[in-house]
């Protein structure tokens, strides 16, 4: 039998060449062995991503590579999503997610939604080209927990502005976190603009938005 670490390494670079059955075997490897199915996937999955991220970025890789590597992690999560430890102290949070309108690069935003989604979050997946209302009026019908929106084009960057601006003139803001995302966006952009976080990459996005949601359920807690 493969030690951990062969385990861990095999399912990292099976995710990165965008080896579906591989990643199944990897994943398969570890639930036998014994390892967190839960880190497997939101530690080492993520870090593999940020390596395809950092290729994508560098033009090593282009789309067709980076959709076959989310296959291969997907193929992972598949095996390894029933042996995940859920926390059911409390109701798994909801993550409302998008591009926002103008904008069809949605390769980003569907990297955080596996890997949110393998940590346990509902999310409910608008798409790519989303108008700012539609993305209100979904946040308050399903009473997100969080909304997260991405851009890669700085032309369409201002929709997220007028998004956290539309949740505050709905009386909602108080009640939803936001996270922004895609390649022009900074950090300090994005906390310029009101929003909560700008997690760095997809794996980031799993913490920070573990770290969101206990704070607005604090909150909440205080002010009842």
């Amino acid at each position: 039998m493969a030690t951990a670490e062969e385990i861990i390494n095999g399912f990292k670079k099976a995710v990165v060449d965008g080896d579906e059955e591989a990643s199944a075997k990897w994943a398969r490897e570890g639930v036998n062995s014994g390892l967190d199915a839960y880190e497997l996937v939101t530690k080492h999955g993520g870090e593999a991503m940020t390596v395809v991220n950092q290729k994508y970025e560098k033009k090593e890789f282009f789309v067709p590579e980076v959709l076959c590597s989310a296959n291969a992690l997907n193929a992972g999560v598949d095996i390894l999503s029933p042996y995940m430890k859920a926390d059911t102290a409390a109701e798994p949070a909801t993550v409302v997610i998008c591009v926002v309108e103008g904008d069809i690069h949605d390769i980003g935003k569907n990297l955080v939604k596996i890997m949110l989604g393998a940590a346990g979050f509902k999310i409910v997946d608008l798409g790519k080209d989303v108008p700012n209302a539609a993305i209100i009026e979904k946040a308050k019908e399903v009473k997100a927990d969080v909304v997260g929106m991405s851009a890669l084009m700085s032309t369409t960057m201002p929709r997220m502005k007028q998004v956290i601006e539309g949740l505050q003139q709905a009386g909602i803001r108080n009640k939803v976190k936001v996270i922004v995302g895609g390649g022009p966006v900074t950090k300090e952009w994005a906390l310029s603009i009101g929003a909560d976080d700008r997690p760095h990459d997809a794996s980031a996005a799993v913490g920070v938005t573990k770290e969101l949601v206990a704070k607005l359920r604090a909150d909440a807690a205080n002010n009842w």
